[in-house]
């Protein structure tokens, strides 16, 4: 009985050891549990990721500045070319034939003008001559009337004494106490004095309209100033006849130079669509340039996650294409608006049947260094996560 009785207490001990030992081990998973849940919410809820996210690039594309013959191609599909690369060459001669006579216009405008600008002194010093030589013309025209008046008064005079001896011979030659011979002389001189009145009359008349001559001289002298300011704009007008054709000069010029098109930046040929022979117009597009050396991930995050988002935050992003790769980056802006404001028909509620939908906000994030190999690419696929805390 002892024994038995010894037996069953150590058995109850035994089973009470094995439960206290059973939540003491459950106790400690329940707390290792709770600590990396813990740890991982904390991991976690530092950071924000979406896999709506690409690779995005400038596509630049070539278009023709000028129509023409396609000369040359000098590029292929996906080469590397180098800003200031001769991509494609349109048949120049029509445009050097273009800059020739652009040239010649623009000799003969300057022959012009110089010819304008030498004549304008001319013209001056002749208008201010000519104004000096027509007073002094008057002058001397109202000086000759003057003494043709004079010359007219004394033929009067003269008249008067010839026509009253005259009259006396009459008298005289009646009563026959005068010779013939003394009444012929009076006859003669009264008619010559007549003459000579008559004479001085007409100098007298022909003294006037000089005056009046000499006057209208003077009045058309007196418009030379005009005539100045016309010569002067006509030599203004062939300045600007000058600037006209440099201007058409320089066009020209351009035209030829554009025959030539060149890559304007670095970067990767893409959808080339033009070959020699072909005949392009202006703003024809012939290829595409693809720049590698500047790319960024737009992604577009849920609205929710927007909270979390600063400006300047590191991000790490994977990339599908390079499995295991990851590069490293920052949240460089975030949109004003969402994705959908942005789409060709942005989304309405007019009927007021609304189902709400969680909205995505595109945010760019710039890559530290793409340099080296592999190289992100315009379009790929990437996974970004932005580090919060």
């Amino acid at each position: 009985m002892s024994d038995e009785t010894q037996a069953q207490p150590t058995a109850g001990n035994g089973r009470r050891f094995d439960r206290s030992r059973a939540l003491l081990w459950g106790g400690l998973a329940l707390l290792v549990a709770l600590v990396i849940g813990g740890l991982s919410w904390w991991h976690l809820s530092g950071r924000v990721s979406t896999d709506d996210a690409q690779v995005e690039g400038d596509l630049v594309p070539i278009s023709s500045r000028v129509g023409g013959t396609v000369a040359k191609v000098l590029v292929r599909e996906n080469e590397n070319v180098k800003a200031g690369t001769l991509l494609v060459q349109i048949d120049p001669r029509d445009y050097e034939i273009a800059v020739s006579k652009a040239q010649a216009d623009l000799d003969e405008a300057e022959a012009n003008a110089r010819g304008a600008h030498s004549n304008l002194p001319v013209a001056s010093a002749a208008s201010s001559s000519r104004l000096l030589t027509t007073v002094s013309q008057l002058a001397g025209a109202q000086a000759r009337l003057a003494s043709a008046k004079a010359r007219l008064e004394e033929a009067k005079a003269s008249s008067v004494r010839a026509r009253q001896d005259l009259e006396r011979a009459e008298t005289l030659i009646a009563k026959d106490e005068i010779a013939r011979r003394d009444y012929d002389a009076a006859v003669a001189a009264a008619a010559a004095a007549k003459a000579g009145q008559d004479a001085a009359e007409a100098a007298v008349n022909e003294a006037s309209k000089g005056i009046d001559a000499a006057r209208a001289a003077v009045s058309d002298a007196k418009t030379a100033p005009q005539q100045v300011e016309i010569a002067s704009a006509r030599a203004e007008s062939t300045d600007a006849k000058i600037a006209q054709a440099k201007s058409a000069l320089r066009q020209a010029e351009l035209n030829l130079e554009y025959c030539s098109v060149k890559a304007p930046v670095d970067g990767v040929v893409t959808r080339k669509s033009i070959e020699p022979g072909q005949v392009v117009a202006p703003g024809q597009p012939l290829l595409s340039l693809v720049s590698l050396d500047d790319v960024w991930v737009v992604a577009n995050f849920k609205e929710s996650q927007l909270a979390k988002l600063r400006v300047g935050q590191r991000v790490e992003i994977d990339v599908d294409a390079y499995g295991g790769k990851s590069w490293r980056g920052k949240v460089e802006s975030i949109s004003a608006a969402t994705g959908a404001r942005f789409s060709l028909l942005p989304p309405e509620n007019a009927t007021g049947n609304f189902v709400k939908v969680v909205q995505r906000i595109p945010v760019k994030i710039s890559i530290d260094g793409n340099e080296a190999e592999p190289r992100l690419r315009p379009g790929m696929s990437a996974v970004p996560t932005v580090f919060v805390r």
